[in-house]
């Protein structure tokens, strides 16, 4: 009996046990069944890709234009710092050309923003200035005399070896000017003179922005050195001079002078960071956007250098970006550099003729244009509009009439023809000039010197020079001495009396030199067969003490080959057009269309630009 109900026992157990084993089984295939069953594989969507007649929109290029219409911050700020550097530049674009934000909104992406996004925010045309934050508060408190005295410590604290003669009495003038220079107590490089300016040191009570302007003069020279300029972002310069240019508001003089300052540290890229994070950003975006011409066009200078994401160009001293000064949307097709004569200067020279105001009478704070349309630089007001995708670049010298004169005593060295090409050449190679189809604008002197730079590039070494040289496609001289000038040989009459520059002694008409640089040039421009456009001058100019003249005859205006124009102004209107419709500007837009290849493609063939010179707009 007992067996019987054990074996009815272990029978209902593994019946049990197979029942369990079983639907365990069961729910075990029920899963993996569903699982297959919920299983996606991209080969359905291929295959539906090959029969199905639906189009399937690739959202590469498509989806960031799309996110660029949008009206959130957050995602036009994202836009502007992607890794790819076309989707970069449409939300820079983006962010700019918005202006429904409130002031919480823009401060938000003005602290959320990086520092390539800022340089781009800045060198858009569009953007709202209050996406900038104001500098960072001054560690130092500034005062007028310890102002002075941080000038003095700077200065006396730069290199004192390996920089010419000028930043040499430059830094010397600065020391002992204003309330409390013992330079003399320095003693070596800083006093070379010993106590022999005593012009200077008798001005020993001389007003604080006239000590600062002395300062400044001494630091744009020393700016001009790479180490140099790494020393003055070292020892506090950057917070310095920010000080200075907000303690003068009303001065253009010295804020000019500041950002021509900066302009020169911005060459270095590794000093990028350094100026971004003292605020210079700012004060630059706002200066960009001045009525005055010299201040806009420093401050221009200066964001361009920064702006390595737009550009590979630098802007070195004394070489100045007219147009485009913001970004553009398109590259540009070609670089038109203008290059100013004896006693004229990039942001005098190239204004609208006025008949009622004199050389002399000009404001050095001149504005672009008024509200009456008069223009002080009709090659930004004019010109930029006529061909908006032409790069319009100036260059500035310092030129005198004696040597009683010069800013330096010892700067007569560098003054000649030769080597003051020399240097522009570079300069301007540095800049980009060269890498595409080129025209040369020259007044007076200047012409002799685009002559010299031209001759030096084509027989240069140098494969960058030469492309200078050979993407050259026009020149435009006005009232150029290509045979000497009338006052060369008045000055070579008084040179007792006036001490005659250097500049002066080469423009004299029976100059070896000029008669060389002429036979050498004329022979090159046949060969070349570029086209050329010359204006002269007929009417006399009053040269003082009861003298008339026609600076430069026709005889020597006219270089023998091209386009000539006798016009009925004197030397100085002869590159001063009276407005648009003046024979002076229609002849020369005329010129320019007819050189410029007004077909991108067929100018960049032209020009033999390689595919990756197209990537920047400012720097093809």
């Amino acid at each position: 009996m007992e067996n019987k109900w054990f074996n009815a026992r272990r029978l209902g157990t593994t019946a049990a046990l197979t029942a369990v084993v079983l639907s365990g089984a069961i729910v075990v295939k029920a899963v993996l069944a569903i699982k297959d069953a919920l299983k996606i594989t991209t080969d359905v969507f291929e295959v539906e890709k090959k029969q199905s007649p639906y189009i399937y929109i690739q959202t590469g290029p498509w989806f960031p234009w799309l996110r660029s219409r949008s009206h959130d911050h957050w995602t036009l700020l994202k836009l502007a710092q992607d890794q790819d550097h076309n989707v970069r530049l449409m939300g820079v674009r983006a962010l700019a050309d918005h202006h429904h934000w409130d002031d919480a909104e823009l401060i938000e992406i003005a602290q959320a923003c990086d520092n390539r996004t800022l340089i781009g925010l800045a060198r858009s045309q569009s953007a709202d200035l209050r996406l900038f934050l104001p500098p960072p508060t001054l560690m130092q408190a500034y005062s007028e005399d310890n102002m002075e005295d941080s000038f003095r410590h700077l200065l006396s604290a730069l290199p004192v070896t390996d920089i010419d003669k000028c930043t040499s009495f430059f830094t010397s003038s600065a020391l002992q000017e204003g309330k409390g220079g013992h330079v003399e107590e320095r003693g070596g490089l800083w006093c070379f003179g010993g106590n022999g300016l005593a012009f200077t040191q008798s001005l020993s009570a001389a007003p604080e922005e006239k000590v600062e302007l002395f300062c400044l003069q001494a630091l744009a020279s020393h700016s001009t050195f790479q180490s140099h300029c790494e020393e003055i972002v070292k020892l506090g310069g950057l917070q310095l001079l920010q000080h200075v240019a907000t303690s003068r508001p009303d001065s253009c003089k010295i804020q000019s002078l500041v950002a021509r300052i900066i302009g020169n540290l911005a060459v270095w890229e590794h000093l990028h960071s350094d100026i971004i994070r003292a605020g210079w950003v700012t004060l630059l975006a706002h200066w960009l956007r001045s009525h005055d011409l010299s201040l806009s066009v420093h401050a221009a200078r200066g964001l361009a250098n920064i702006d390595r994401d737009f550009g590979r160009q630098k802007y070195t001293d004394n070489v100045y970006l007219y147009h485009p000064q913001f970004r553009l949307s398109e590259p540009v097709c070609a670089d038109i550099v203008f290059v100013h004569g004896l006693l004229g200067g990039a942001f005098k020279t190239w204004r609208q003729q006025d008949p009622f105001v004199e050389e002399e009478d000009i404001s050095s704070n001149a504005t672009s244009s008024d509200s009456d349309g008069y223009s002080y630089c009709w090659p930004m007001d004019w010109l930029a509009k006529d061909f908006p995708h032409i790069r319009i670049l100036a260059v500035d010298y310092d030129t005198h009439l004696s040597e009683w004169a010069p800013k330096c005593p010892f700067e007569s060295e560098k003054r000649s023809i030769p080597v003051r090409s020399a240097d522009m050449l570079n300069k301007l190679v540095a800049a980009g000039v060269g890498r595409r189809p080129v025209i040369w604008v020259g007044h007076s002197m200047g012409g002799l010197l685009i002559k010299q730079i031209l001759l030096s590039a084509a027989n240069s070494q140098d494969s960058n020079l030469r492309r200078l040289a050979r993407n050259t496609l026009g020149i435009v001289f006005y009232s150029v001495p290509h045979k000497g000038a009338a006052l060369a040989a008045y000055s070579t009459q008084a040179k007792y009396l006036i001490n005659p520059s250097v500049e002066v002694q080469e423009l004299s008409q029976d100059s070896e030199f000029l008669k060389t640089l002429q036979a050498q040039f004329k022979s090159y421009m046949c060969a070349r067969g570029i086209p050329c456009l010359s204006f002269g001058e007929t009417e006399k100019m009053d040269l003082g003490m009861n003298l008339k003249a026609v600076i430069v005859p026709e005889e020597s205006s006219d270089p023998g080959f091209g386009l000539y124009f006798s016009l009925p102004v004197n030397h100085l209107n002869v590159c001063k057009p009276k407005n648009k419709d003046s024979v002076l500007y229609t002849q020369t837009l005329t010129f320019i269309k007819q050189c410029i290849p007004q077909n991108r493609v067929q100018n960049i063939l032209q020009a033999g630009l390689a595919k990756e010179d197209n990537i920047f707009p400012d720097d093809m």
